[in-house]
């Protein structure tokens, strides 16, 4: 059973951080060059889930992690509010259009968990419906895993109260950081607590697991996404397709 607190949100201290940014480096190049194999082969798709606390990182990770992939077939998505036309559906409608075909990766920078985190949080859904959404979104990650080969991460970037406050405090002093400054993430962070017990429910009840990515040093939050995308692509022993005959 897994309790966050049980779970460091910093760096261990026998990791050399020089160290462990060029190899991050390293990673990045070599996820761009996996990256150009998946496009080109057809055989699998990518999706990168990112979840975590307002002030945990989430952009930062995408731009530091997949800044050597190709514009080709990537691409980042991020689930708001949902439309009036979403809301006419059942809640899973709108992230299936989403999803990547084979060859494309594809980031949800928040995702489908969103509905079983902050409406549950704010009491918009009954545990009932909670816990039919929880069977739904296990059966839709084993659907996309199991009939189309996507290679799914699931990214929960564990940031502290303490550097929550950091974070959110830097958008609103520093003027290159003032476009972030949403007063509603002030709101949502009254309810910690509630944040937590939920995202350790989303943890715990999900079938394909979660990665928990310590963030409150950006650079290991960086190296552990990164170490993590790389070994499992490697595995797949992808390859460019050979040279077509006429």
């Amino acid at each position: 059973m897994i309790k966050l607190k049980d779970y460091s949100t910093k760096p261990p201290k026998s990791l050399n951080k020089k160290e462990a940014r060029a190899l991050t480096k390293d990673l990045a190049d070599r996820i761009g060059e996996l990256h150009d194999v998946l496009i080109a082969e057809r055989k699998y798709s990518v999706l990168v889930i990112l979840q975590g606390m307002d002030g945990s990182g989430k952009d930062g990770g995408v731009r530091n992690v997949f800044k050597e992939c190709t514009a080709n077939g990537l691409s980042v998505y991020s689930f708001k509010k949902p439309t009036d036309e979403e809301f006419a559906h059942d809640f899973l409608w709108r992230v299936h259009k989403q999803v990547p075909a084979k060859g494309e990766l594809k980031i949800f920078n928040r995702s489908h968990y969103e509905d079983v985190l902050i409406q549950r949080v704010h009491g918009w859904i009954d545990e009932e419906t909670v816990d039919k959404r929880f069977d739904a979104i296990n059966a839709f990650e084993a659907l996309l895993a199991e009939d189309n080969n996507t290679i799914i991460f699931k990214f929960y970037l564990h940031i502290s109260h303490e550097q929550q406050e950091i974070e959110l405090t830097e958008r609103t002093n520093e003027s290159n950081k003032n476009w972030k400054h949403n007063p509603n993430d002030w709101t949502e962070r009254e309810h910690w607590d509630k944040y937590m017990r939920c995202y350790e429910d989303v943890l715990n009840r999900s079938t394909i697991p979660w990665t928990i990515v310590p963030v409150d040093s950006r650079w290991y939050r960086d190296y552990v996404m990164a170490t993590t995308i790389v070994e499992t692509l490697e595995k797949l022993n992808m390859k460019y397709p050979p040279l077509k005959e006429d």
